[in-house]
């Protein structure tokens, strides 16, 4: 069975990742890119559908891991009655082609190691041919993949399993390097793994030194970011949501979606994160993705595309998965790309604002999408959607849909305002805005309750709401705001974290019950730093930064109940919420009362 999900690591090269537990087994790895299908699935499955495990054969008395400060090199050490040696585990960054390089050192005494290594293609259905073509190289080859295996140590072929057996003394190692080609193209010859670490080390400390100070909060920030980093297809720009597919957002349950694709919501969060940090390369790559994906006709944006922007992101399930500890089914695609939710637009137009605000150089494209949303947008704030959690049931009028609508026009007109004979056109955006606004203080209101509602005529809650003071919709000392927040704290809240909305009452069309989504946590406390609840803002923060795992990584959700992560790991959102919050709370002007002042 597959670890817990807090108890894996991330290893990444800015193309892929791989998730590799505390027992030194890589269980999830898509070559050559997030969203391919996986070579090492047994995290969805059992071992037979893949994965790579290097692990001491003596008891182990105890575990303990680290990356190498500011990058995405994993040290994994085990003590056992034999002596002491550690793992280096990285995906060398400066290759074209994806690899994994696993590095056995000893630290003390003599340790012996065994090595089962189960290479399966297309999620853990297709069994490759495997060979061995001299002594140190090995390939497995199905259709046109091929994986390469260099190592030094003797490999017996066992039952469809590679494995292996050796030992380490003090002061001596052993590598290991796994590689991902075409299989029609000549096998890749070995590279010099210690010359490819120095390299990747020099990768992820170019990038994370330039980490401003963030006092106490300043190796959690930075963690945060190279995660971002790792999260980021390197090609395009793009950043996915999460590293993998379809982990339960309840154990059991059916909530189990492919979270490799790039989600328009994150995007003004995101732009901020790394602007704020002042890593403005990144920020432009962001947000040239952002403006390459939704080019076209305004009705057929998307809330989410591929890592180069693709469109066709088709839903299936792999019925010879059982899902992460039997949570099926197991998801690849994400039919919520077809949906239609209002806030896209809204997220969009913010981002480009946000984008101008800091200073990123200028996009041509810009003004003419902003020109081009408007008409469109005019007539569809007012139908129903999907909204922000992507039901699957009745589309609703969404507050939050609607908010951002709002939002939407609001930015455009600022964005008008700056062009050229562009005041008759932002004070046109004004009005459908004040429009807007008006609705929704009419219709998302209840003064019964003395808070916004989830959707027009509904007395149920959402999270989202949050964000009514975020974007400025309305001040954070208004009336109405500060009675939702108070209803958000009284039913929302679960052991000090947020739930996204009370699932019980059957909205989204799905069976009730998750965890805590993180993400809105995050976004209460920023509401405490504009509310000036200081005390508050902390709390909640120091809460969430608890919930990081031995690594700094945070999933999704989190099940206060249980103590466990839930969803998918590691989620670029929560480490989006982490970075924006301490900078919040750190910085005097805080970035979130700059947005709301817009």
């Amino acid at each position: 069975m597959a670890a817990p999900i807090e108890d894996y690591a991330m290893l990444g090269n800015c193309r892929t990742a791989a998730l590799v537990s505390k027992e030194g087994a890589i269980d999830w790895l898509c070559f050559p890119r997030f969203d391919a299908p996986a070579c090492f699935a047994s995290l969805l499955g059992t071992p037979e559908n893949g994965h790579w495990k290097i692990y001491p054969r003596d008891k182990v008395h105890a575990v303990t891991r680290q990356y190498v400060d500011g990058t995405m090199i994993l040290e994994t050490t085990f003590i056992t009655d034999e002596g002491e040696a550690k793992i280096i585990d990285f995906m060398p960054s400066t290759f074209t082609h994806s690899s994994v390089a696993r590095i056995v050192v000893g630290l003390k005494g003599k340790v012996t190691f065994g090595m089962d290594l189960v290479m399966r293609m297309d999620y853990g259905r297709t069994v490759p041919w495997v060979e061995q073509h001299d002594l140190s190289t090995h390939t497995a080859v199905a259709g046109p993949d091929m994986l390469v295996l260099h190592c030094r140590v003797p490999v017996n072929a066992k039952a469809q399993h590679s494995t292996a057996r050796f030992s380490v003394s003090a002061g001596e190692s052993t590598s290991f390097t796994l590689s991902y080609q075409l299989s029609h193209e000549p096998v890749s010859e070995a590279f010099d793994v210690q010359a490819a670490l120095a390299k990747t080390e020099y990768f992820w400390r170019e990038f994370s030194d330039r980490c401003p100070d963030m006092g106490p909060w300043t190796n959690l920030v930075k963690r945060s970011l190279v995660t971002l980093k790792a999260l980021t297809y390197l090609p395009t720009g793009g950043i996915v949501a999460a590293a993998t597919t379809s982990l339960p957002e309840r154990i059991g349950g059916e909530r189990n979606w492919d979270y490799r694709y790039c989600w328009l919501r994150d995007a003004t969060m995101t732009l901020m994160a790394f602007m704020n940090l002042g890593y403005f390369d990144e920020a432009r790559a962001w947000r040239d993705w952002l403006t390459r994906s939704v080019a076209g006709n305004p009705d057929q944006m998307q809330i989410m595309y591929g890592l180069g922007g693709e469109r066709l992101l088709t839903e299936s399930e792999l019925p010879w998965l059982t899902g992460y500890e039997g949570s099926a089914p197991v998801r690849i695609g994400n039919a919520a790309a077809t949906q239609y939710q209002l806030d896209v637009y809204g997220e969009v137009a913010d981002a480009m604002e946000q984008a101008i605000k800091g200073h990123l150089p200028s996009h041509p494209r810009i003004e003419a999408i902003a020109v081009v949303i408007v008409p469109f947008l005019e007539k569809a704030w007012r139908q129903p959607d999907e909204g922000i959690w992507e039901i699957r049931a009745e589309k609703r009028h969404f507050t939050h849909s609607k908010v951002m609508a709002w939002v939407a026009f609001d930015r455009i007109a600022v964005v008008a305002s700056g062009m050229n004979n562009g005041q008759d056109f932002s004070e046109r955006c004004r009005r459908v805005a004040d429009e807007i606004k008006e609705e929704v203080c009419r219709e998302a209101f209840d003064p019964e309750l003395n808070s916004f509602v989830q959707y027009y005529g509904s007395d149920c809650l959402d999270a989202s709401l949050l964000h009514i003071p975020l974007t400025g919709f309305l001040p954070p000392d208004d009336p109405r705001v500060i009675g939702t927040v108070k209803a958000i704290e009284q039913r929302l809240m679960r052991n000090g974290l947020l739930l996204r909305y009370e699932t019980e009452h059957g909205v989204d069309g799905l069976s009730a019950g998750e965890g805590a989504f993180l993400a809105c946590s995050f976004w209460l406390a920023d509401v405490y730093v504009l509310q000036e609840r200081e005390d508050d803002a902390h709390a909640l923060f120091d809460l969430l930064a608890s919930l990081c795992n031995d690594v700094g990584l945070l999933a999704e959700q989190y099940d206060p109940e249980q103590r466990r992560m839930l969803g998918n790991f590691p989620q670029a959102f929560s480490h989006v919420g982490i970075i924006n919050t301490a900078l919040n709370i750190h910085r005097a002007k805080a970035p979130a009362q700059d947005r709301a002042s817009v």
